[in-house]
């Protein structure tokens, strides 16, 4: 027997889920009107369908899915290229947005995105042969990124993050690696600017790229280092 799990998601009309799907380049195999709305999208072996209610809130939503890919990094950038050619940019803040892409402390690389109905479709491909999810760090700034990360992304929690990477950065008696200082400073530059606080934006930013990293620390901090370009531009 082959078993398929398909993802049923809820959103308040159909069209603007389907534009979405569209420009990530998924194509649509279904689509109904009556008795009530109705569509199905695909991309390979990806179905994803989805269902329309009247008074459905999209900012509260809960719903989404995990879809394991063994080339997580082609895909984000091929999303992000699709979704500025739909949209003229690159949406990262509200409905829809597309996130970063990170190596998570659990064991995954991914990348979270968020459709204009409130799914949030996590794309992610394991760092190792452990099938099982690793426990939440103890050391102190490994954790503080750990749970800032899910509050900004997964938990969409900025005032939280920030107050996690804040009292890290406060830390007296232990200091970050020189990876870890950068992290912290750019996610929490990152969650500046989508509080909408410029100014303290910048000033993060300008201390993340003034920090001296080795070239091996260098090789571990490419995904904030991309991160931080992007957000300087």
């Amino acid at each position: 027997m082959t078993e398929r799990t398909i993802p049923l998601l809820p959103c308040r009309t159909i069209q603007p889920v389907v534009d979405f799907y569209t420009a990530l380049g998924f194509g649509t195999t279904f689509v109904q009107r009556s008795p009530y709305p109705y569509a199905v999208v695909e991309r390979g072996p990806v179905q994803l369908q989805f269902f329309g209610m009247k008074q459905y809130d999209p900012a509260e939503s809960y719903s989404g899915c995990y879809v394991v890919t063994d080339d997580v990094d082609a895909l984000h950038a091929t999303f992000r290229a699709g979704l500025k050619a739909a949209y003229g940019r690159i949406p990262t803040r509200g409905l829809p947005r597309i996130g970063p892409l990170k190596d998570m402390s659990y064991g995954m690389r991914q990348f979270l995105m968020t459709d204009p109905g409130g799914n949030t479709i996590r794309v992610g491909r394991p760092v190792s042969d452990d099938p099982s999810l690793r426990p939440v760090p103890r050391e102190t700034f490994a954790r503080a990124l750990h749970l800032a990360d899910l509050f900004a992304d997964s938990k969409q929690d900025l005032p939280g993050a920030a107050r996690i990477v804040d009292h890290a950065l406060a830390q007296e008696g232990e200091r970050p690696t020189a990876v870890q200082h950068l992290r912290l400073l750019v996610l929490r530059a990152d969650v500046a600017r989508r509080l909408g606080d410029e100014p303290l934006a910048r000033r993060l930013l300008e201390q993340a790229a003034a920090l001296r990293l080795g070239a091996g620390e260098r090789d571990a901090a490419q995904d904030a280092l991309a991160r931080l370009a992007e957000l300087r531009a």
